[in-house]
């Protein structure tokens, strides 16, 4: 009796320890904390955990890359990392440069955990076509797209309702309502910081020469900063610059970049460049009386053209050095899943999968419909290149703006140094 007695609790103490809750794997994300929160993160966790039976040890910080980037220097990677490029401390850029994230292609023909679609039939058109995600130009997918904003230029709709102005439908119309409000102590333009000047410059490449002129500017062909549709961009920007508010460049920094979004709210700029995460984020902002957001598309250049959107998203992956990068492409996949789109969804974090926007409500239903009312998407970034010493992307193609708004720096001396740094781009290209 004792003997099977002792047969019985070796099998009870065998099969516990092969039980899921035993036998799962852990793996670590570290996502960047942005206006969305943290929540989202936590219960998104539990929710693949519940899911699949893999543990989450979950990291995030306003300030991630400090967080985790100790541990990385040492050889301690974490298995997905949701950190967007176009921060300042670039780390997801130098991963780029450094040829350490791992490949992703395969998810998109995984099936998304706990439905029966593959990721691919999830994710919108184009998200997974683009340099965003697929940085080498080699038809391979490196990033998953993640929480997309249409960006475009914000205004006070109510402002615009009271004078009786018309949004301006090409720049001419631009520069006209531009002297209107000069007239009534109001600037055409500010901007939150130069980082935000990307999408902008993206969507007027768009509205100048199409996606051939943005393809061959993004990979830095040779004499295309030479072309008439280069000179039409510069034009239109240094023609800005003389109607942006001159308190523009000393707030456009991390610390204080609000400053600049508050003078939209205040009437002493007509129009910033932004994403939807705007309304979020000066949600508890003083406004003027009235106040109500609008957005739209870039200009046309020329009356009858389009008028381009740039659709700004993050990004999600899984450095080379991860350990655990089969559990990791399988969080991926759950990314898009219905259950994480809500949770996402209810903190105003849209996931670029199918169909979302027909369960939006609010600003989100006009901010999200852009593309339904006449603009074009604009999708996609520089190309990336091999490290080269004091040559950074920003450096060159957006902090300018400051110098020149600040009448520290002309056009023609920034396209020079554009093509000077665009060549040394285009012989070092990955």
């Amino acid at each position: 009796m004792k003997k099977l007695l002792s047969i019985a609790l070796a099998l009870v103490l065998a099969l516990s320890l092969c039980s899921p809750a035993m036998a799962a794997e852990t793996i670590q994300v570290a996502a960047i904390e942005t206006a969305y929160g943290s929540e989202i993160w936590t219960k998104v966790a539990e929710a693949f955990t519940a899911q699949t039976g893999i543990a989450v040890d979950l990291i995030t910080d306003k300030n991630l890359e400090d967080v985790i980037g100790p541990a990385m220097q040492g050889g301690e990677f974490p298995d997905v990392i949701h950190l967007a490029t176009g921060r300042p401390a670039g780390l997801t850029e130098q991963f780029i440069k450094d040829n350490n994230m791992a490949e992703i292609t395969d998810v998109l023909s995984m099936t998304v955990p706990g439905e029966d679609k593959l990721v691919s039939e999830k994710i919108a058109g184009g998200f997974t076509d683009t340099s965003l995600t697929n940085p080498y130009n080699d038809g391979k997918t490196y990033m998953a797209p993640m929480f997309y904003s249409p960006c475009g230029l914000f205004y006070n709709a109510g402002l615009f309702e009271e004078k009786g102005w018309t949004v301006p439908a090409t720049w001419d119309e631009m520069w006209a309502l531009g002297e209107t409000a000069k007239a009534e102590g109001i600037y055409l333009f500010t901007y939150p910081t130069a980082g935000y000047f990307d999408a902008f410059l993206y969507a007027l490449m768009y509205s100048v020469g199409g996606t051939e002129f943005f393809e061959a500017a993004t990979h830095y062909e040779e004499g295309i900063w030479d072309t008439e549709e280069a000179k039409t961009c510069f034009e239109i920007i240094g023609k800005l610059a003389s109607y942006t508010n001159p308190i523009t460049p000393a707030q456009a920094n991390n610390q204080d970049f609000t400053q600049n979004q508050q003078l939209v709210l205040d009437n002493k700029a007509l129009f910033m460049p932004n994403g939807t995460w705007i309304v979020g984020e000066m949600a508890e902002a003083p406004r003027a009386e009235g106040f109500k957001w609008g957005m739209t598309a870039l200009p046309a250049v020329e009356e009858g053209g389009a008028g381009y959107s740039y659709t700004w998203f993050e990004q999600a992956w899984i450095p080379a050095g991860a350990v655990n990068q089969d559990a990791a492409k399988q969080f991926i996949a759950f990314l898009y899943s219905d259950v994480a789109c809500e949770i996402f969804a209810s903190a105003g974090a849209i996931q670029p999968v199918l169909g979302i926007a027909d369960k939006l409500e609010g600003d989100n239903v006009m901010f999200y419909s852009i593309y339904d009312h006449g603009a074009k998407a604009a999708m996609g970034n520089f190309a990336a290149f091999n490290a080269i010493p004091g040559i950074e992307l920003s450096p060159v193609f957006f902090e300018p703006v400051n110098s020149l708004v600040a009448g520290e720096l002309t056009v023609e001396q920034w396209l020079e140094n554009i093509k000077a740094a665009s060549d040394q781009m285009r012989a070092n290209l990955k």
